[in-house]
């Protein structure tokens, strides 16, 4: 073996003396002008009738009439070069040819056009990409021009399948890896999310779940032509039997930006001094019957999502706001539970009724809690409502609840398609006196349907949760708040249902429970309607137990998804909040626990968002520090901050 440079090679042509190399070119040259395919396929027509095979020798004196060097040279490119009318086989250490069958020559020329089709195919799309990409923001063409044209609409249906990673078929991943191969990307689902941007046909903040979970984000025609059908003509089948409640003030208490109103309560004082609360939940089920096709639909989705940009309700969003939700001023029908509250904040007696309300206030947190702090004497009830949550909290503490309470952000997105939306940060702490006010009401409801259910022997979705190996006296050394409450959180149990008979809710210290208060953002939750409403007039049970195991079953699977869509949208709009801070800003942050050394886990206070960032020797869980953002990625999910 030994290695040669291209200058000390000699080429020689046999039988040409004095030959100059540079006569190669010129060579060349003249062979490329002879060269004509057509008259390849004018060849194999003739030596196909006579099913002759030939050397390239042979072949330049069929076609050009001699076999001189050049016209040699010419058959043998055309020869080496088609893949169409002949197969080469060896005879004798030279190349022979011999022509291919006609339907063998009919396949390959097929091919060859749907492969020039699909290349200029390819070639178009490509330029609409870069047309589209080189244009401003504001002039780039909307995502339903890319859906009009069938060969437009498969491709670029192709790349978005991709960038989400959902491709159904090979043939979709290798036109999506063609385009971005075309397009000199990297063949990576970020490199075909940021394509998608650029063209305009993904906005710049997409949600990336929204797609890959398929969220039905629309309502078929068939769904809503039954919802307007409802909303013109349907009755009250209860309207008889309802309780007439209107002589109460009803307080509805919210976010501020709530679309559905599924509760609302009232109280007062009996003589003995006993309180008496209501808890009014809206009735859906008076105007949706089991099996209907708003049913169905509802099933299907299982829960309302809640998203910073936007809300997919469970029901028909007419249908829900002018229909089942509760309306400040106006007559609406519920099924409202009432509960006498023993002194120590166990319940004395209840009742289950359906009843016509009239709400007086829609109230957000923020307004009910100014009212409570003004104290005055004209809102005695919901002073009422909030001693009776004091009561409640206490007597569920004797009984071994556990405190979960924590800061929990909440973010609003005006215009989520412009490239900087507005965004609007709330932080919630769920141990406000009224949002512990509601959320205790909402517990004692789902105690009274439990025990009304177990006394009646309902089949319900009862609702369970172990304490699992809580002791609270081995978080007694924690802070009491977001520190002691992410401790209990962490080695939780996940909750239990059973259909038969209710089961201990250890976390919430109630011997059952059953969610009932939201029948239109949860389908479990209209399940239990539907089987306590049967059961109020007296009609036959729509569901066993088995058919609520079953259709719970798939129901959680769509809240699981929800849940999960809410927690990464929100974490990339808090992620993006942060972006835009200035990095010179201080936060407060409050070390949960240590994960490994000085690495701990952090909540920041005035966001509510948690992260992980090395800390000082010396400080302790429980410990507030100030620490700067170093850098926010929404898209990767990156947080980094560092200790002042």
């Amino acid at each position: 073996m030994s290695s040669i440079k291209p200058q000390q090679v000699t080429y020689i042509v046999p039988g040409i003396e004095d030959f100059d190399n540079a006569d190669i070119a010129d060579f060349v040259q003249r062979a490329h002008d002879l060269l004509d395919p057509a008259i390849l396929e004018c060849a194999w027509v003739e030596l196909l009738e006579k099913n002759k095979s030939v050397t390239a020798e042979e072949l330049a004196e069929i076609i050009y009439g001699s076999s001189d060097p050049l016209e040699c040279y010419c058959a043998h490119l055309l020869l080496s070069r088609d893949e169409m009318y002949f197969n080469v086989i060896e005879s004798r250490g030279s190349s022979v040819y011999e022509p291919r069958p006609t339907i063998q020559v009919e396949e390959l020329l097929h091919r060859k056009h749907v492969k020039e089709a699909s290349e200029k195919e390819l070639e178009e799309f490509v330029h609409l990409l870069m047309s589209a990409k080189s244009m401003p923001p504001q002039s780039k063409p909307p995502k339903s021009s890319w859906l009009t044209e069938e060969k437009v609409r498969r491709k670029i249906l192709s790349l978005e399948a991709y960038a989400i990673d959902a491709c159904k078929s090979d043939e979709q991943r290798k036109i999506a890896g063609n385009i971005l191969k075309a397009m000199g990307v990297p063949k990576t689902t970020f490199a075909a999310v940021d394509l998608l941007i650029d063209v305009g046909y993904f906005p710049v903040h997409v949600n990336l779940d929204l797609l890959k979970y398929n969220i039905r984000t629309e309502y078929s025609n068939e769904v809503l032509l039954a919802a307007e059908d409802l909303l013109a003509h349907s009755s009250d089948a209860d309207e008889k039997i309802r309780k007439d409640l209107t002589f109460l003030k009803v307080y509805a208490i919210d976010v501020d930006e709530a679309d559905e109103l599924d509760d609302a309560l009232s109280a007062t004082r009996l003589s003995d001094g006993r309180i008496r609360v209501w808890i009014h939940v809206a009735d859906p089920t008076c105007l949706v019957k089991p099996q209907s096709i708003i049913d169905k639909e509802a099933m299907r989705r299982g829960t309302s999502i809640f998203l910073p940009t936007a809300t997919y309700p469970m029901f028909p969003e007419r249908l829900a706001m002018e229909r089942m939700s509760l309306q400040q001023g106006k007559l609406c029908r519920a099924v409202s539970i009432s509960v006498t509250l023993q002194p120590d904040g166990s319940i004395a007696d209840y009742s289950i009724d359906n009843s016509i309300i009239r709400p007086t206030y829609m109230l957000t947190y923020e307004s009910a809690s100014e009212l409570l702090h003004l104290n005055l004497e004209e809102e005695a009830e919901l002073r009422l409502l909030s001693e009776a949550a004091n009561l409640r909290l206490q007597w569920r503490r004797n009984q071994g609840a556990i405190d979960t309470a924590m800061i929990e952000p909440r973010i609003k997105v005006a215009n989520p398609g412009d490239l900087e939306p507005s965004i609007t940060l709330y932080i919630e702490d769920q141990a406000n006196p009224t949002m512990r006010l509601v959320s205790e009401m909402m517990i004692l409801c789902g105690e009274v349907v439990a025990t009304f259910g177990s006394f009646n022997n309902i089949p319900l979705p009862y609702r369970g949760q172990p304490q699992s190996n809580i002791s609270t006296s081995a978080f007694a050394h924690l802070p009491e708040g977001p520190v002691r409450s992410s401790a209990y959180v962490r080695i939780m149990r996940a909750a239990e249902l059973d259909f038969r008979k209710p089961i201990r809710h250890g976390v919430l210290g109630v011997p059952g429970y059953v969610q009932f208060t939201s029948p239109i953002r949860r389908y479990i939750d209209l399940l239990a309607h539907y089987q306590v409403k049967a059961f109020l007039k007296g009609e036959p049970l729509p569901f066993t137990a088995g058919d609520l195991e079953g259709m719970a079953f798939l129901v959680n699977m769509h809240v699981k998804v929800a849940k999960r869509l809410h927690s990464s949208s929100l974490r990339y709009w808090l992620l993006e909040y942060l972006r835009r801070q200035p990095r010179e800003r201080r936060y407060t942050a409050l070390i949960l626990r240590f994960i490994k050394d000085r690495l701990a886990a952090l909540l920041l206070v005035e966001v509510g968002i948690q992260a992980s960032s090395m800390v000082s020797v010396g400080k302790q869980i429980g410990d507030e520090i100030e620490v700067v953002m170093e850098e926010a990625h929404p898209r990767d999910d990156v947080l980094s901050l560092k200790e002042v």
